[in-house]
């Protein structure tokens, strides 16, 4: 009797990888996962899988994790638009994946399945955007931008010349508990719900989804996902005045009352860029983190829901979810250390 295939989530130290482990390991599947030694596994402890230690450029270590598997979930990206240096971008999202692929494509798999994210979906001028919106602003969504839509290529690619059963699943912004890093907009949430977000960015809004059903719809892709498509992870359109409104009233906090309208903290970035370039230091308030806070259009994920089954909760649970996690969680982590 040959052995069940197993599962391999490449990434499962992060926030959506640690989520996808999850539910594969509750639905009863054999799970593996390929993770540096470096890394945390605070998002995967006690789960009963078969941890393997690289990283995507040791590609001995993706070979040895990859073989058994039928479905490979990869979770890997530099998510930092705001490098000076955009060097690391480039090369974890493209030439890293780039290996990854070629070996995946090599291997007898029934699903790849890619975390791609919104930032390869094209501006729509009417309505919402969807997968058929073709990619129409790279010229200003900077080299982090330039990385995901190169990557997101290039797996297609693999599909389409090499033969790997790959699916690309355009991610949203995502919210829940064990956003141990935290992501950048998982930051601002905890800043709100500790106190120390005295204000909101007025103008900045985005597509956001819980990050349990961001999972949900990357197993289905795992299973019935097309080959070669992408699907948008994304299920609605929020400003982040009602998302921390929403997560500091879930634990009882004064929600940020002060308006700062993004133009200002676009005029703001200018300066704070020039001072931390002459420091030598990389800053999160540059003018292109402050686009991207604002350039996307509503999108509509329709498709995921008609092909896959995926069926989202409103991500104002999660939110909660969230916001109980960076109130409580978090602390009681540190006072065990």
């Amino acid at each position: 009797m040959k052995p069940t295939p197993k599962k391999l989530v490449i990434g499962a130290s992060g926030f959506l990888g640690s989520h996808v482990t999850k539910q594969l390991v509750a639905r009863g599947d054999d799970v593996r996962v390929l993770i540096r030694a470096t890394s945390s596994r605070r998002g995967i402890d006690g789960l009963p899988v078969d941890v393997r230690y690289g990283d995507i450029f040791d590609l001995e270590s993706v070979e040895a994790a990859m073989r058994g598997c039928d479905v490979v979930y990869y979770c890997v990206v530099d998510a930092r638009p705001w490098l000076r240096d955009p060097t690391a971008l480039w090369r974890t999202n493209v030439e890293g994946l780039r290996g990854v692929l070629d070996i995946a494509a090599q291997a007898d798999l029934h699903r790849f399945v890619y975390t791609s994210s919104i930032a390869t979906i094209g501006l729509a001028r009417n309505g919402p955007a969807d997968e058929s919106t073709e990619h129409n602003w790279a010229d200003i969504g900077g080299y982090y931008v330039r990385s995901r839509v190169a990557a997101e290529r290039l797996v297609l690619s693999h599909a389409t010349k090499k033969g790997l059963s790959a699916v690309a699943m355009c991610v949203s912004n995502t919210y829940g508990a064990g956003d141990w890093l935290p992501t950048p907009h998982g930051g601002l949430l905890s800043a709100a719900v500790h106190g120390k977000m005295p204000y909101y960015i007025d103008g900045y809004a985005a597509e956001v989804v819980g990050v349990e059903d961001a999972a949900r719809a990357m197993v289905l892709a795992g299973e019935v996902g097309r080959i070669g498509e992408r699907y948008i992870v994304s299920e609605r359109w929020m400003s982040t005045r009602e998302i921390h409104e929403i997560g500091c009233r879930a634990v009882g906090v004064e929600p940020p009352q002060r308006r700062v309208p993004i133009r200002l903290m676009s005029a703001m970035s200018y300066p704070n860029s020039w001072i931390a370039r002459l420091r030598g230091r990389d800053t999160r308030l540059t003018p292109l983190n402050i686009r991207l806070m604002h350039i996307m259009t509503p999108l509509d994920h329709s498709k995921a829901v008609r092909e896959l089954g995926w069926n989202p909760a409103p991500t104002p649970e999660a939110i909660v979810a969230a916001a109980h996690f960076f109130k409580h969680a978090r602390r009681t982590a540190k006072e065990t250390l």
